[in-house]
């Protein structure tokens, strides 16, 4: 009987317990940005075609951002304007075709306005991208009555099949920074991101006929970049502002590094002027070649940014690439390396990468990502941004109970505090268990010996965390 009764006191469930304040000291809250880039021109990542009911359109995009919250990554780069056109609801210029199939034409709801619903509810950043200047890839492609190349035609420059608004005329820079400053004021985005088409990529003996030289072309883009963040400062200052050049800034620098393009001379790009001047909150180069051999070497290139400022340099990697006809060879190893060495190379301030693009990751290319899921193995916060706020957020008011192997952690987060992240203490051993929007109010976990909360601002400034053990 003695036995029997063991047994079963053994056998019986936890009991219930509610947490009380104690003392200990977990560590901080691991601080890396990891972002894919989503891209819509050509139906590249998101939608995958067009003329998708608005139905299939968001069961998509909640698609890749499981993907990514399943990843432990924490922001998504969506393109929202890519040939000065609207994925989301504007005033000042028509829907874009990769939604419908035609320009102009409504998806039926807004597109900017569900990602961002759906990113943020799983703790996801959303980063707004624009193309500032480019107007149409193809001008095959169909454009609406209310297009620029129809409504300002004396701003567009032809260059062989594509359309450009003319950089240097004041009204295209007027145009696309007020296309960017609606959706900043509009929209609950949490960053603003361009990327490297400034001016037109070389093709053969094609010139862009604007009568400018290079250096006056690089003061236009200098003005627009420098405009831009000063701006989007003014009306929200936390938005972070982003930029990802062509991952060389001139051919032979640093020594031995070779390029078929100039992006300081063709590009009017000077992407170290504005890494210099604190024109950007983080520069993502793309830097999507391996890290052997030199010529073109990942590794070389992240050394030579990372020392050319003190703002972030998070580089642009090509997971896409991953056994592609353009690396036929690549493995998911070089990838899982470049990510191994963006948290060890030259870092300055805080860590992070881009990967070039979702497409990769939803299809596992090449088992990308099962060799992520040992890479990132906790979820992590988004660097903060000093050089604008080091001010703390309040301390969140939190508890915690337990019954049997489940616990559930509760906060009421102070005014100021837009994330929550959870911490908990198994036989000693501190991980990082969920990182949330403060709105939830509460997660669901394994019970844990300790639970410590910590808050997080919109500049991604930390409290010092609330912690809760059992009695």
């Amino acid at each position: 009987m003695k036995f029997l009764f063991l047994c079963l006191l053994q056998a019986s469930p936890l009991a219930a317990q509610n947490y009380v304040a104690v003392s200990d000291n977990p560590p901080p809250v691991t601080r890396e940005f990891r972002a894919a880039w989503v891209a819509s021109v050509h139906n590249i990542d998101w939608p995958s075609a067009m003329g998708l009911s608005a139905a299939a359109q968001q069961a998509e995009a909640r698609a890749i951002l499981d993907k990514l919250a399943g990843l432990n990554m924490n922001a998504v780069i969506l393109q929202v304007r890519p040939h000065a056109d609207a994925l989301y609801s504007s005033s000042i210029e028509p829907w874009s075709p990769w939604l419908t199939g035609t320009m102009g034409k409504s998806p039926g709801y807004d597109p900017l306005a569900y990602w961002i619903q759906q990113g943020h509810a799983r703790g996801i950043e959303v980063h707004a991208w624009f193309n500032p200047f480019r107007v149409l890839s193809n001008t095959d492609h169909a454009t609406s009555a209310h297009h620029i190349s129809r409504t300002k035609p004396h701003l567009i420059k032809r260059y062989g099949t594509m359309l450009w608004c003319d950089p240097s005329q004041p009204e295209t820079r007027t145009q696309a920074l007020s296309a960017i400053l609606d959706v900043v004021r509009r929209y609950d985005v949490d960053g603003i991101h361009l990327d490297d088409y400034f001016y037109p990529y070389p093709s053969g003996n094609l010139r862009f006929n604007d009568g400018k030289t290079p250096a006056q072309r690089r003061a236009v883009v200098d003005d627009f970049v420098s405009r831009l963040y000063s701006s989007v400062k003014k009306q929200k200052p936390w938005v972070r502002v982003g930029i990802s050049p062509f991952g060389i800034w001139r051919p032979g620098v640093p020594d031995g590094i070779e390029a078929g393009v100039d992006a300081y001379e063709h590009l009017a790009a000077d992407a170290r002027k504005w890494l210099k001047n604190g024109w950007v909150d983080y520069l993502a180069p793309q830097l999507y070649w391996r890290i052997s051999p030199q010529k073109q070497s990942y590794t070389v290139l992240l050394e030579w940014w990372r020392a050319q400022g003190t703002r972030p340099v998070w580089p642009g990697i090509a997971t896409t690439r991953i056994q592609s006809s353009e690396d036929p060879g690549r493995p998911a190893s070089e990838i899982i390396s470049q990510i191994d060495l963006s948290r060890r190379v030259g870092r300055q301030n805080y860590v992070g990468h881009l990967h070039w693009s979702a497409k990769g990751l939803m299809k596992n290319q090449g088992g990308i990502c099962t060799a992520l899921r040992e890479v990132y193995t906790q979820p992590v916060a988004v660097p903060p941004m000093p050089w604008l706020s080091k001010a703390a957020p309040a301390q969140t008011d939190a508890s915690a109970s337990a019954s049997g192997e489940k616990a559930t952690v509760r906060w009421s987060p102070p005014q100021g505090v837009s994330k929550v992240a959870v911490q908990a203490r198994q036989s000693g051993v501190w991980n990082t268990i969920a990182i949330v929007p403060a709105s939830a109010g509460s997660i669901s976990a394994t019970r844990a010996e300790a639970f410590a909360v910590t808050s997080f601002d919109r500049y991604g400034n930390s409290s010092t965390p609330r912690i809760l053990g059992l009695p």
